[in-house]
């Protein structure tokens, strides 16, 4: 742990690194926002920062260049609208360090609860990586590319979210990102409730340039290498033509666990007052790599899974050459067994990935009327995950699979006899009695259904990973132009596929392992002794394909009709046609093998029509309204309407508000019968099971006191889907002032609120059912027990855990998220060449509740609510950057100091309401099991640091320090998505202290 003065003091020197507040940041109350504008064009002048900038009233660029600013159907020069819209640029990007898309976008402080990072790998979408603005989840955040769609990941987000994988897209070819924060389904349809990111490529590029960088971390590890190159040739405006070719590549190396110092290498944290959740030092009964045996019967001298509930005698160890020592629990269940840390030896932080893409795109001006463009690109992302210790022999049945498949209840057991057939081997011929893996066997070679070993085992010579391949193909073409009259028309086609490839390592074959076991091909005392073809009978490495496609058709007309105190009326109108596809294949169809049952089909056809009207009514008041009508193939449609004004009654001040309804339609995972999903999530047994399984304390207080089957455990949910549901609905509310006293400062605050309604959830009450359950009382209404664990042998008649719930999906909910974005942006010339630039960027979140539609509001701003929402990173109340840079001619410094505030390790999602419909979210429901120790996960601030020198024309250089000072992450023992912290916020406080260096060229 860090302790308190060593974390003030680093915040301290955060604070004042340079005379001129170079890194700043405050200890406590951090509350700040980002907002002002930059454009692809901007100059060195213009503000150098990641974080979000608010679009001003000012050109697009030095030459007043009209460009369409997302959420509008019209090209302006003014780029301020009606919508808060955050700009990103290629310049702020770099200045900051980033390099791809994923780590751009989800630095913006409006990123919230359910944000998916390529350092959550536990997650069904392990491998890609999400945006959830307003934190209203992945899949009511639309991104666009260039203001259309793409298709989605093939895999969705907690079983049933869907969105576009950021990691699929080519970064050195992104012009600018606008992010629009607030709701935009009037212009673009479902999904747009949160806001919306669009991605703009490059359009034009001349000449040669690219990048390379390498980098690595402090300690050695979590190694980047990229590069890119662009080359592009035609003068646009003389030639009436340009074509450039876009690509890159980037390869990151794994880093593990063991690499990593306490208390982000092991589970065990008794050391600093909390619980020793790694059992494989202490009990006998956790698995590991070295088996354990304890005598037992089995009932079915042909089926392994057949043995006996009771066991007899005290546990014996199959081989004791223990690396780390050994431990011997007494008594006469007892015995001796090696000492390990699975957590220590097999997980890992940061996954070892390699990507590279290619893109391009021809611009020809047809005549003087017309453009048209076609473009392309092709993006390749392979993610390799090692999550979790290798499979353990004992194992639930696979979701959908009869419970004869389960090997874990009573408990899979190894034979006396064995043979070459694996059928019948007492009395087989060739029967042998199987020594090397049954101590007992010797002993009941005239007994063999009371002399079976019942096991207890990780497969160490059967690594457990995936391999993720991912390729997303994408085309765009697109015309526009105007002709007599004053009209302008538009038609873009796009066209997108993902192909996803998951290769899996190390997942145990049902048949194949009764098959070794019954013939004793396999080697458990000592698995080094095992042959390929017995591992490959065991777990045989399997591949599944999976995929998404879309095709899309839009066209649109404008017309500027006449003209009012303000400026031109302008009316568009326009329609859209898309087709939709997704096949998301279990990997586990056939329920032969212990993996994921998840799988999603459909396909479907939507058509749409839309307006935009933009009424200048006064030289100080601009009004803007859209409207949009989606009608879905399933049956169902929406129309969804927006407004919008602008009041500027002074050149230095501009305000500006919006109201909206929007939608998000069910995804294939939600509403298709085909398709079907089992959760996970980490529970703690209630206070009063811990005591009937031998731990100590209170019902109000306890421990588990040794005893591994008290520990917190994966609880599993099942879900089909609905072919029932209904498109959410969503009214979206935005305020803000943008003030601008002086050329050289600006202050933005803008004030959000949203609600969802019918929002479609996967079963509202999880923790009444599990509640009921551990109280022996009937479950709610849809909800069923699908299965649950073996007896614990240390208490044989007390109630066993419940492995698996049925759960429905049903439109059930609300959400109502409010809150302020705030920022400041100055840039002050300091003489000669010099200058400073500094803004601040922060979303403060005042709310973010949910009812389940049973009247109990579940309260999840500054919690880990909702736990079971992707990565269970919670909601933090403040999320914020600070970007300072100091430049010199051609020498910049340029410092990005990050926030996230801190978070009760509390969920309002995972605790029973009272009588009355109260949530006790007070400390005694702390998620850790450990009341007010560890409740609170403190506040994490750290800061990036980068240096560029422009040594001519052509060629430039840059050094980033990821995490200069080297700040911790805090304690955070109640994640399940990392271990002890949150990969979501706190990822650089694990990495540590990171180094890069590259160089740029341009000719």
């Amino acid at each position: 742990m860090i302790s308190t003065s060593r974390s003030t003091s680093k915040a301290i020197l955060l604070a004042a690194a340079t005379p001129l507040a170079f890194i700043l940041s405050t200890a406590a109350g951090f509350a700040q926002d980002a907002t002002t504008t930059t454009d692809a064009s901007a100059t060195a002048q213009a503000p150098a920062t990641i974080a979000p900038q608010e679009t001003k009233a000012e050109p697009a660029d030095a030459t007043g260049q009209e460009i369409v600013v997302t959420g509008s159907l019209f090209r302006r020069t003014d780029t301020e609208t009606p919508s808060p819209v955050t700009v990103l640029t290629t310049q702020t990007l770099q200045r900051a360090g980033i390099t791809n898309i994923n780590d751009a976008v989800r630095s913006i402080s409006a990123d919230g609860a359910g944000s998916i990072s390529t350092g959550f790998q536990n997650g069904f979408s392990a491998g890609g990586a999400a945006v959830s603005l307003r934190g209203l989840g992945v899949s009511s955040t639309l991104v666009l590319i260039d203001g259309l769609r793409s298709t989605n990941f093939p895999l969705n987000d907690d079983g049933h979210n869907a969105y576009v994988d950021l990691n699929s897209i080519p970064f050195s070819a992104v012009e600018r990102i606008e992010v629009l924060k607030d709701g935009a389904s009037s212009s673009y349809g479902a999904d747009a409730i949160g806001g919306v990111v669009n991605i703009i490529m490059k359009k034009h590029v001349v000449g040669v340039s690219g990048t390379a960088e390498g980098g690595i971390s402090e300690l050695g590890d979590g190694g980047r290498y990229r590069a890119n190159l662009t080359a592009g040739i035609g003068d646009y405006d003389r030639q009436g033509f340009n074509f450039y070719v876009n690509g890159e590549y980037q390869k990151d190396t794994a880093i593990s666990v063991s690499d990593r110092k306490f208390p982000f290498n092991t589970l065990d944290l008794s050391s600093i007052g909390g619980v020793d959740g790694n059992a494989a030092d202490s009990a006998l009964t956790t698995a590991t790599i070295n088996a354990v045996v304890r005598r037992s019967t089995q009932t079915d001298l042909n089926n392994p899974y057949a043995g006996g509930a009771a066991a007899t005698g005290t546990y014996t160890s199959l081989n004791l050459n223990c690396a780390n020592g050994t431990y011997t629990v007494a008594g006469a269940a007892g015995g001796t067994g090696c000492k390990h840390d699975n957590t220590k030896e097999y997980v890992q932080i940061q996954p070892a990935q390699e990507r590279y893409a290619f893109s391009s795109r021809l611009s020809l001006k047809i005549s003087d009327s017309i453009e048209g463009y076609v473009s392309g690109s092709y993006s390749h992302n392979q993610v390799v995950t090692k999550t979790r210790p290798p499979s353990g022999i004992r194992q639930t049945q696979p979701y959908g699979a009869s419970p004869a498949l389960a090997s874990n209840n009573p408990g899979i057991v190894l034979p006396v006899y064995i043979c070459s057939a694996g059928i019948n081997c007492s009395i087989a011929a060739d029967r042998q009695l199987n020594t090397t893996n049954n101590p007992y066997a010797a002993a009941f070679a005239g007994d063999p259904t009371n002399g079976a070993a019942r096991i207890y085992y990780l497969f160490g010579d059967l690594p457990a990973s995936q391999i993720r391949t991912n390729e997303v193909i994408r085309g765009a073409a697109g015309l526009r132009g105007s002709f007599e009259g004053g009209w302008n028309w538009q038609v873009d086609a796009v066209g997108a596929k993902d192909n996803l490839n998951i290769d899996s390592l190390g997942v145990i074959n049902i048949a194949g392992l009764k098959q070794a076991i019954n013939t004793g091909a396999y080697n458990f005392a000592n698995p080094s002794a095992n042959s390929q073809a017995t591992r490959d009978l065991v777990a045989p490495r399997f591949s599944v394909g999976s995929h998404t496609s879309l095709a899309s058709l839009d066209a649109s007309i404008s017309k500027q009709l006449f003209d009012l105190p303000g400026g031109p009326l302008q009316v568009a109108v326009g329609g859209q046609i898309r087709h939709e596809v997704e096949e998301n294949n279990s990997l586990n169809a056939n329920l032969d093998r212990y993996a994921n049952t998840s799988a999603a089909f459909g396909s479907h056809t939507v058509t749409a029509g839309y307006f935009e009207i933009n009424a200048p009514v006064l030289s100080t008041l601009e009004i803007n309204g859209s409207g949009r009508y989606d009608h879905y193939s399933e049956g169902f449609s929406n129309f969804s309407p927006k407004i919008g004004a602008k009041f500027t009654p002074i050149k230095q001040i501009a305000v500006r508000g919006t109201y909206s309804n929007g939608f998000r339609a069910p995804t294939f995972a939600e509403n298709n019968a085909r398709s079907s999903y089992a959760g996970f999530v980490t529970v703690t047994p209630p206070c009063s099971f811990i005591l009937d399984h031998g731990g100590t304390g209170s019902l109000t207080s306890c421990q588990a006191n040794g005893n591994p089957y008290n520990l917190a455990y994966s609880l599993g949910s099942g879900f089909t889907g609905n072919p029932e549901l209904k498109p959410e609905k969503s009214r979206s509310f935005t305020g803000g002032v943008v003030i601008e006293p002086t050329p050289w400062f600006s202050f933005t605050v803008d004030y959000y609120n949203i609600k969802k309604t019918n929002v479609i959830v996967t079963g509202p009450q999880s923790s009444d059912a599990r509640a009921a359950y551990f109280a022996g009382t009937p479950l709610p209404a849809g909800y069923t027990v699908s299965a649950v664990d073996a007896i614990d042998p240390l208490f044989p008649a007390a109630l066993p855990r419940v492995l698996i719930i049925n759960a429905p999906y049903v439109n059930a909910a609300s959400q109502s998220v409010s809150g302020i974005d705030l920022g400041a942006n100055v840039n002050v010339p300091l003489g000669g060449e010099a200058r400073f630039i500094s803004r601040i960027d922060v979303t403060r979140l005042f709310k973010y509740n949910v009812d389940n539609g049973d009247g109990v509001v579940q309260k999840y701003a500054g919690t880990l609510g909702p736990y079971e929402l992707s990565s269970g990173a919670g909601t933090p109340r403040i999320r914020g950057n600070w970007q300072n840079t100091l430049q010199f001619g051609a020498f910049s410094l340029t410092a990005t100091t990050y926030y996230v505030s801190r978070i009760k390790a509390v969920a309002a999602d995972e605790v029973a309401p009272d009588d009355a419909g109260n949530i006790d979210l007070s400390c005694a429901n702390n998620l850790y099991g450990t009341g007010d120790k560890f409740c609170y996960i403190k506040r994490f601030i750290y800061a990036d640091l980068n240096v560029s020198v422009e040594v001519n024309d052509k060629f430039s250089f840059n050094f980033n320090v990821g995490n200069f000072t080297n700040e911790k992450a805090p304690v955070a023992p109640a994640s399940y998505s990392g271990t002890n912290y949150l990969p979501t916020w706190h990822y650089a406080g694990v990495i540590g202290r990171t180094f890069r260096a590259g160089a740029n060229f341009k000719f």
